[in-house]
């Protein structure tokens, strides 16, 4: 029989909290726990209460926003991909939606949990918005590579 794996295994395997403190990898921990998704579920939905973020253990999740009369995948998270990062920006409220491409197994991350502990840590506050930080970098890189194949044509200047 395999060994169970707890949370902080499966945090310590993902690369967004590679090199984190084990002191801050036990604390994280304690705010987590496993949850399943089927194919089409939202783990995420724009404009609620944004109180909790996933490290995507198996599974696709499509990173979503909505355009007056149409649907746009902003980005798509497969294994150890980080999704929602809104739980530690006030209001605190999703910016975009994450559905389920996939059976999709996750870690689950109590936000208000992780708020209360990076108030009383501020190094591990520090951490999560130098690595929330990236992660909206390249999601606004991978967005923006999408306006250029969907617009890019449109937009090119006339070097006539």
């Amino acid at each position: 029989m395999g060994k169970i794996k707890t949370i902080r295994h499966f945090l310590v395997e993902a690369p967004f909290f590679e090199g984190m403190d084990d002191r801050h990898l036990d604390l994280i921990s304690g705010c987590g726990h496993l949850v399943h998704f089927n194919t089409g579920d939202f783990l995420l939905k724009e404009g609620e209460q944004a109180n909790s973020f996933f490290l995507i253990r198996k599974g696709d999740v499509a990173i979503e926003s909505y355009l007056p009369g149409a649907e746009m995948t902003v980005a798509k998270v497969g294994t150890n991909g980080i999704v929602g990062y809104s739980w530690l920006f006030a209001p605190y409220r999703n910016a975009f939606d994450a559905r389920a491409l996939t059976q999709v197994e996750v870690v689950r991350l109590n936000g208000e949990c992780l708020r209360g502990k990076a108030d009383a840590d501020h190094e591990l506050g520090y951490q999560f918005m130098k690595r929330f930080a990236e992660v909206m970098l390249q999601m606004m890189h991978a967005a923006r590579h999408q306006m250029l194949d969907i617009y890019g044509s449109a937009t090119k200047p006339n070097t006539d």
